[in-house]
C-alpha cells in the first residue's frame, strides 16, 4: 500500500497514480478513466476505459452547416485577427 496526498488543481482534487500501478495496467497520460464511489464505503474505484467505450462528441449537422457558413462569411475578419 502506498499513501498518496490529495492536492488541488483548479477546481478539482487530484491524486497521483503511482508509476508502477499505471505501468501495471498500461494507463497512459491523457487516457480516459471512470471514477466511481464504492457503495456503502469510503472508497473510490478507477477503471480504465477502452477506446471503443469513449464516446465521440455528437456534432449536429445543422451546427456544422452554420459553422461552415460563418467561416465563409467572416473569412476576411478572421484572417485579419489571425495576423494580429
Amino acid at each position: 500500500m502506498q499513501v498518496q496526498t490529495v492536492f488541488k488543481a483548479g477546481n478539482s482534487n487530484v491524486v497521483a497514480i503511482p508509476k508502477h500501478l499505471a505501468r501495471e495496467i498500461n494507463l497512459k497520460p491523457g487516457q480516459k478513466v471512470i471514477v466511481e464511489k464504492v457503495q456503502n464505503e469510503e472508497g473510490l474505484v478507477i477503471k480504465k476505459l477502452k477506446k471503443s467505450e469513449v464516446k465521440k462528441p455528437n456534432v449536429d449537422e445543422e451546427f456544422k452547416k452554420w459553422w461552415k457558413a460563418f467561416l465563409k462569411d467572416n473569412a476576411e475578419v478572421l484572417d485579419e485577427l489571425a495576423l494580429r
